[in-house]
């Protein structure tokens, strides 16, 4: 299985394959797919199996495709229990995003 058949767009796939990932984590596979279809997720893995980009690459996918801004008003909001995880979650959403108006 490839990010491709995710359902992610092209701009996000570039983005993906940019960064050298070719194939999707177990978590990844899972997660991707659901928050596309607008269900809640809760998952749990060790650091290193791409949590991160599991729940950033359908947030994205979502906000590019929903492109309605009101003012004052949040599209999106990622709670952290760390400043350095919040910088990982950043940092992540500014590499597959890169490609993204």
């Amino acid at each position: 299985m490839s990010f491709a058949n995710l359902g992610l767009s092209e701009a996000i796939l570039r983005a993906v394959e940019k960064s050298g990932y070719t194939t999707p984590t177990p978590i990844q596979l899972k997660a991707i797919p659901a928050i596309l279809e607008g269900r809640d997720m809760m998952a749990a893995a060790q650091t290193g199996t791409g949590k991160t980009a599991g729940f950033t690459l359908p947030l994205l996918e979502m906000l590019s495709k929903n492109r309605t801004l009101k003012p004052k008003h949040a599209r999106s909001l990622v709670i952290t229990p760390t400043r350095e995880l919040a910088a990982q979650v950043e940092e992540s959403v500014k590499k597959y995003g890169k490609f993204i108006n």
